[in-house]
């Protein structure tokens, strides 16, 4: 009898173990479920929030197109928009107020992002010009190069590897044998560039599907000094000061800024106005922070997305900061 109860109660502990492990399980596979979906809708949400703002920058440069004249860093476009509480703008919009209790429920989405210029930068593609090295281009790369102590050899190797990439009317074997044809400045690291080197560049330089002039108006003093020949930091520096205090009008204009009789401009390498843009947009939803870079070209009043690039990133990223 003394057996059979201790049968009894170990049976009966054991059957309670099992219970409770497949109600864990239960409970845990439906605590799963439920996050998946949050993660879902959240994912979802955000992309829609985020292409919103993109068609609302694209707005922005059609509405500059329309103003017409030069493109400079104290136009609408090139002001930040700083971190915002998106929560409170919806309601603020049905007339309500996010109060006590109801504000506490409700999850905060921020939204954040910038226009930036893209020609502002060292095109890669002004490298090659018709299947050839562009002397001038080249120019221009090797005084960036030394104004900010990289590694001249990479700079070579990587214009050979742009040639064998854009060498027009190869037999099958050599296309074979040429690396391919880079579609973001981070692919330049196979062409050649180390990635120490490609992080300090990738400031200063983009990837465009066509040649570019360099927008005077927006480019950084080690932009402007390469781009422009016979000009030094410091007369690059003075150019961008004077430059920020009264935006440049014309070539002529920047002409007389540089104050250098022997220093010419031309509109191939320089401009004073800008096609294309990128647009970097961030949305914090919880813990969740999703940003998307766009590349945008504009011709006239037609402004249309060359490239979208999504990804996940931490909060405390500079943009949000």
């Amino acid at each position: 009898m003394r057996a059979q109860r201790g049968a009894a109660i170990l049976t009966a502990m054991l059957t309670v173990v099992l219970v409770a492990t497949l109600a864990s399980a239960m409970l845990w596979q439906q605590w799963r479920a439920v996050e998946v979906e949050s993660a879902q809708r959240t994912r979802v949400q955000a992309a829609w929030v985020l292409t919103g703002a993109l068609d609302w920058a694209r707005l922005i440069l059609r509405e500059d197109a329309r103003q017409g004249g030069p493109d400079y860093l104290s136009e609408p476009w090139a002001v930040a928009l700083a971190p915002a509480r998106l929560t409170t703008f919806l309601a603020a919009e049905r007339g309500e107020a996010l109060v006590g209790d109801d504000a506490d429920g409700v999850q905060d989405a921020f939204l954040a992002g910038n226009l930036q210029d893209l020609q502002a930068r060292m095109n890669v593609s002004n490298l090659i010009d018709n299947g050839k090295l562009h002397e001038a281009s080249m120019a221009a790369w090797t005084k960036l190069f030394k104004q900010l102590n990289l590694p001249e050899s990479e700079l070579l190797t990587l214009s050979q590897q742009l040639l064998l990439a854009y060498a027009p009317g190869t037999d099958k074997e050599t296309a074979a044998r040429a690396p391919l044809r880079p579609q973001a400045v981070a692919d330049l690291r196979w062409l050649g560039l180390s990635p120490a080197t490609l992080q300090v560049l990738q400031p200063f330089v983009t990837l465009l599907p066509a040649r570019t002039p360099v927008n005077l108006n927006t480019a950084t003093p080690e932009v402007l000094m390469a781009c422009i020949p016979k000009l030094d930091m410091a007369r690059a520096r003075a150019l961008e000061a004077a430059r920020d205090m009264r935006h440049l009008s014309t070539l002529s204009d920047a002409e007389k800024r540089v104050g250098d009789a022997g220093i010419k401009l031309n509109a191939e390498s320089h401009a004073i106005a800008s096609r294309f843009f990128s647009v970097t947009g961030q949305l914090r939803v919880g813990q969740a922070t999703l940003q998307e870079t766009s590349v945008l070209q504009r011709d006239g009043m037609e402004v249309k997305i060359l490239s979208r690039t999504r990804e996940v990133v931490q909060w405390r990223s500079p943009l949000l900061q």
